[in-house]
């Protein structure tokens, strides 16, 4: 048995005691030894993740863990319930867009750090995240659990870290059907923008008072945004330096656009309450999308997030219906 092996079996044999008081006698992966020609175990596959690790991960995986929004995303997009999963950000479960897809995930961990004994508790046989997380620096303690697998890069584009999280579980092809589906629809939503083809979109989201302008890059935001040719306020143009950028009352102008969407981190009520406060502001009231009567109030937590295909069809659908005609 590989050292790998022995001290998966060890953290998961300790993580489970101090939980639940049991002892695991059995490891994850196959029964049967490994490949003496490759090394690799018997209904496995072999892959390299986005940091050029190479990882064997099962042929036909049983209990994912995701400790990623867009793995999360990704993974239900695919007909995948996770065992266990991350927190959306700013909330105690999933994403809310997700919330109705994960089922009985148990969350495991936040954008910040994963409980190593929750995440050994369930026994998972394959673990994925992405670097839109900080959980990524925890992946040595992680491949000790189960295999794990890095899926993109921070600013990656979304169909690419999708395609990647579809190939750690041998969903290549129902990722390529979705993605298509995406594509078609999203020419078909271009085609009908009439006068709107070619405006200005501000994506915002309002927290504590203020805004912060998000999906700025190759997120399933502004990948959607552009490929609708849709442009963009001048601060929220190119890759962003984070997920979020605060804007300061005393700088509203530079959200200005002649669409403005609005939301929060939560569902579409909380950014209606949310849009009643902002209204409330001085200066809000004079930017050129409010006098329009062009604000968008959407379920905040699937613009907002570092969402998958489930968060761009979001996305596409709530600009098709304010946008096109």
């Amino acid at each position: 048995m590989s050292t790998r092996r022995s001290t998966r079996r060890t953290l998961l044999t300790s993580a489970a005691a101090v939980l639940t008081g049991a002892v695991l006698l059995t490891g994850c992966g196959s029964d049967g030894g490994g490949d003496g020609a490759s090394g690799k175990e018997p209904g496995t596959r072999h892959i390299t993740d986005a940091t050029g690790r190479e990882v064997d991960v099962p042929a036909a995986p049983k209990k994912v863990v995701t400790l990623s929004e867009p793995t999360l995303d990704a993974a239900l997009a695919l007909g995948v319930e996770p065992v266990g999963a991350t927190a959306g950000r700013g909330q105690k479960g999933v994403s809310t867009y997700l919330a109705g897809k994960a089922g009985t995930a148990q969350v495991v961990a936040t954008v910040a750090e994963a409980d190593m004994e929750k995440v050994a508790a369930l026994r998972p046989d394959l673990i994925l995240l992405d670097e839109t997380t900080a959980v990524k620096t925890q992946v040595s303690k992680l491949e000790s659990i189960a295999p794990t697998v890095v899926t993109a890069k921070l600013n990656e584009d979304w169909k690419k870290a999708f395609t990647a999280t579809a190939d750690a579980l041998g969903k290549e092809s129902e990722a390529q059907k979705t993605i298509s589906g995406f594509d078609a629809d999203l020419a078909a939503a271009k085609k009908k923008l009439g006068d709107n083809a070619g405006a200005s979109v501000s994506v915002v989201r309002w927290q504590n008072g203020a805004p912060s302008a998000v999906g700025r890059g190759v997120g399933h935001v502004g990948s959607t945004l552009s490929d609708l040719g849709l442009g963009r306020p001048k601060d929220q143009q190119g890759v962003g330096s984070g997920h979020s950028e605060p804007v300061s009352l005393e700088k509203l102008s530079t959200i200005d656009a002649d669409w403005l969407v609005f939301g929060t981190l939560g569902d579409k009520a909380d950014g209606e309450k949310a849009y009643a406060e902002a209204k409330k502001v001085p200066n809000f009231g004079k930017l050129k999308a409010e006098r329009s009567g062009h604000v968008v109030v959407v379920q905040g937590s699937a613009w907002n997030s570092a969402g998958g295909p489930l968060a761009a069809r979001i996305v596409l659908d709530d600009l098709t219906k304010a946008l096109a005609s």
